[in-house]
C-alpha cells in the first residue's frame, strides 16, 4: 500500500512539474487562459484526493481484519479451541455464484475419463453463468415482443426518423417566431450604425483578415482600402463578393456560413476602410472605380466615404 501511496506522489509531482515547465515556456497565449482549465484541474485534484482517501481506506479495513483475526485466533488458543478462519463477505459471494465444489468432495464428480492420470472433473456451469444465459433468452423474447410483435416499442429507424421530425418541427417553429430579413444584392444597403459596423469588423476579423489583413492592406486577397475594385467598389459589388464568392480565386462564397444581415454589416465596413493607408498595402489591382452621385441617402453616404 505504501508503494501505491508513493507511486501516486511521484506521478502527481512530475505532473506538476511539467506544466510548471510548460507555463515557464509558453508564451501569453497558453492553454491556462482558458477559463476552464481551473475547474478541470480542482475536479482532477479532487478525483485523485477520492482515490487515494478510497485506497487508504481499504487499507486501514484490512488492518483492522487482521487485527481482529489475531484477537480471535488469541482468544481461541487462550480457551482451548481449534481457531477456524471464517470466510469474508466477497469469499462467500464468489463461493455462491461459482458454487464450488468442496475439495473433500471432488471424488463424487470425478469422471471415468484418464489421461496418463490426469483425471476430469464433471463440473456444472456456475450460477451466474447460466443466470446469464436464461437473461438473455428472455430479453430475447421480450425484445421480439415489443419491437417486432406488438409494435409496442420503435425501431432505431423509427426513433431516429421521429427525432428527425421533431427537429424539424422545432426548426420550422423558431424560424416561424423569428423572421430574418430578407437580404439581397437588389435591397443591400449600407450601414452606419455603429453597433452593425462593430459587428461587421468582428465578422471580418474573423473570417476576411487572413487574406486581407486585419487593417484591409491585402495579403492573398487584393487591398480594400484603395479606389481600385476586380468587381466593382458598390455596396451591391462586395456583398455579391461576399456571398457568392469569386470562382477561381481564394473568395469562397460566405452564404450558408453567415446570415445576410452580417454580410450586408462587413461589407459596410469593408467600404470604411476605404482611406485608411495602412502600412505596406499591396499593389492596385482591378479597376478605378468611381462612385456614382444620387440622390439617395444610401448612395450619399457610400459617394463620402
Amino acid at each position: 500500500m505504501k508503494r501505491i501511496l508513493i507511486f501516486f506522489i511521484m506521478v502527481l509531482g512530475l505532473v506538476t512539474s511539467s506544466v510548471g515547465q510548460a507555463t515557464t515556456e509558453t508564451s501569453v497565449t497558453s492553454i491556462w487562459d482558458d477559463p476552464m482549465i481551473s475547474f478541470y484541474v480542482v475536479v482532477g485534484f479532487l478525483f485523485v484526493v477520492v482515490i487515494l482517501v478510497l485506497m487508504v481506506a481499504l487499507y486501514m479495513l484490512q488492518v483492522l481484519n487482521y487485527m481482529v483475526k489475531q484477537a480471535t485466533k488469541e482468544r481461541s488458543e487462550r480457551l482451548g479451541i481449534v481457531y477456524k478462519e471464517e470466510p469474508s463477505f466477497w469469499s462467500t459471494i464468489w463461493n455462491k455464484s461459482n458454487d464450488f465444489i468442496p475439495i473433500e468432495k471432488e471424488k463424487e464428480i470425478m469422471l471415468d475419463h484418464n489421461y496418463d492420470g490426469i483425471r476430469e472433473l464433471d463440473n456444472h456451469l456456475p450460477p451466474w453463468w447460466t443466470g446469464l444465459f436464461y437473461g438473455s433468452i428472455v430479453f430475447a423474447i421480450l425484445y421480439l415482443i415489443f419491437y417486432h410483435v406488438s409494435d409496442t416499442l420503435p425501431l432505431q429507424l423509427q426513433e431516429y426518423e421521429t427525432q428527425v421530425a421533431q427537429a424539424d418541427e422545432q426548426a420550422r417553429k423558431l424560424k416561424a417566431s423569428n423572421p430574418v430579413a430578407i437580404i439581397d444584392e437588389t435591397n443591400v444597403a449600407i450601414v452606419t450604425d455603429p453597433v452593425a459596423l462593430a459587428d461587421g469588423k468582428t465578422t471580418f476579423l474573423s473570417n476576411c483578415a487572413s487574406c486581407h489583413r486585419q487593417d484591409g492592406g491585402g495579403d492573398i486577397g487584393p487591398n480594400l482600402t484603395d479606389d481600385y475594385w476586380k468587381n466593382g467598389g458598390s455596396i451591391q459589388n462586395i456583398f455579391t463578393v461576399v456571398r457568392h464568392g469569386v470562382q477561381g480565386t481564394n473568395m469562397i462564397a460566405w452564404e450558408g456560413f453567415i446570415s445576410p444581415d452580417k454580410m450586408q454589416n462587413v461589407s459596410s465596413y469593408i467600404l470604411t476602410l476605404k482611406g485608411s493607408n495602412p502600412e505596406n498595402p499591396k499593389k492596385p489591382e482591378g479597376e478605378l472605380y468611381v462612385p456614382k452621385e444620387v440622390s439617395s441617402d444610401s448612395t450619399k453616404v457610400q459617394a463620402s466615404l
